[in-house]
């Protein structure tokens, strides 16, 4: 896709959102099933099924999905997307690339091995190696304003409010 596509893609959301913000507002959702045997719980992502369980540093036998490698997938996935949106938008000189997140992990916190250790990740590193003929300076631009717009990263780096509720199903 080249900048004058996805413009003309973008331009008509763009002045709707302008003129009626609120169409802009959508509730994204995912739904997970408990039903299983195991410690388990069945994520449908709308393209497939994933069963997520246990890393196996809490006990997991590593063949299910682990939700903090899908969290850092979920990263990659949308500053991957963004980055390439942006790119086209700024008609960036980009013939491939890597895109990779690591996050490091106390395991004692979420066991409860000791109540001083954090539960989550302690720290998570977002790195591009592009394939690429551009300035420094568009570089620098095209990281901007991919961690500008990347929604995955703005919600976790700005740590959005999540509000927990759990009732008795009837």
């Amino acid at each position: 896709m080249d900048a004058e596509t996805l413009r003309g893609l973008q331009t008509p959301l763009k002045d709707r959102y302008k003129t009626d913000p609120e169409a802009a507002v959508i509730t994204l959702a995912a739904t997970g099933s408990l039903d299983g045997d195991g410690i388990a719980c069945r994520v449908e992502t709308g393209r497939a099924l994933i069963e997520a369980g246990l890393h196996p540093a809490t006990g997991g036998s590593g063949l299910q999905a682990c939700s903090g490698d899908m969290l850092l997938e979920a990263l990659v996935a949308c500053a991957g997307v963004t980055l390439k949106a942006v790119a086209t938008a700024l008609e960036f000189n980009l013939s491939g690339g890597t895109v990779r997140a690591e996050g490091d992990l106390d395991f004692r916190g979420t066991l409860g091995v000791d109540k001083a250790a954090p539960v989550g990740f302690r720290a998570i590193r977002l790195t591009f190696a592009l394939g690429t003929t551009e300035t420094p300076e568009r570089i620098a631009l095209l990281h901007k304003l991919t961690e500008r717009y990347c929604v995955v990263y703005q919600t976790i780096a700005g740590a959005t409010p999540v509000e927990t509720v759990i009732t008795a199903a009837r």
